[in-house]
């Protein structure tokens, strides 16, 4: 049997809809997307939080393509091909604006699709979360217990609910070790390869009204940043670890290939006064 594992980051792509923070152009949204300050802030939590999840994976055996708009400034644009060249995994897709972003992401996610295989597990995040290292290896692994549901239903998810959730401000990052029903990171759809829906028209928040599926919550697998510059910085229903460890760090260094103390230095110095950037916090 053959399960491929394909998953979407988009990385300021400027489109129609699919955004809580509206605009009333595509002119000023762009204008607000490509900010040079924002994207800085944009690409350093991608560098720091997301990449190393997306290249670094145990099962090398997966896709994940990065979705920005072909007029991204420089040298942002430059450095996401720069990776896709390094990584066989990454593939960078360029979509012009369009009004529909689920259209826009099928537009991203089609051509990666493999039409021999026998299910496709789709996953997405932003471009400031992160899945740990084992994620495709597990999310692989795993598609053994929901193979029941598929053959039935024809399609059906896996939600990967222990997490860490890493909420800056001005005082730097607060890990929060939680477990988030359907937070939409490390949540992978199966489906067949010629299914016509994408992971992105299934509200994560409501998953179980679109299909069966199962929870899982015996290891961390993702990372959420919950920053200023978040489309939503909510952080929804979430429940704590039973007995998370006093020091989060040397997991995120393990599980996630994250330097928690790096990370903080560089939010709590983009907060200094008479910083160049705008602050990180609300």
């Amino acid at each position: 049997m053959r399960a491929q594992l394909l998953g979407l980051c988009r990385f300021s792509y400027l489109g129609g809809r699919g955004f809580q923070v509206e605009h009333r152009s595509i002119e000023e949204r762009r204008a607000f997307l490509y900010d040079p300050a924002r994207l800085a802030r944009r690409w350093a939590w991608f560098e720091s939080v997301s990449l190393p999840g997306l290249v670094g994976q145990s099962d090398p055996d997966y896709r994940v393509v990065v979705m920005t708009g072909p007029d991204l400034p420089q040298p942002w644009l430059g450095r996401l091909h720069e990776i896709a060249a390094a990584h066989p995994q990454i593939a960078v897709e360029l979509v012009p604006p369009m009004p529909h972003h689920r259209a826009a992401c099928a537009r991203a996610l089609r051509p990666h699709v493999e039409a021999a295989a026998d299910w496709v597990g789709q996953f997405k995040q932003d471009d400031d979360d992160a899945v740990a290292l084992d994620f495709v290896a597990r999310a692989r692994r795993d598609l053994r217990l929901l193979m029941p549901m598929l053959k039935r239903d024809g399609r059906g998810y896996c939600d990967y609910m222990k997490g860490v959730i890493l909420r800056a401000s001005e005082t730097g990052v607060e890990p929060l070790p939680r477990h988030v029903y359907a937070t939409g990171v490390a949540l992978v759809i199966w489906q067949r390869p010629d299914a016509p829906q994408s992971c992105i028209d299934y509200e994560h928040w409501r998953i179980g009204s679109h299909m069966n599926g199962i929870a899982v919550n015996d290891r961390p697998m993702f990372l959420r940043g919950v920053h200023h510059d978040n489309d939503s910085g909510a952080l929804g229903p979430n429940y704590p670890w039973t007995d998370p460890p006093g020091d989060l760090a040397p997991l995120l260094a393990r599980r996630f290939g994250v330097d928690l103390p790096a990370l903080d230095l560089m939010v709590r110095a983009a907060a200094l006064p008479g910083a160049d950037r705008p602050k990180w916090g609300r």
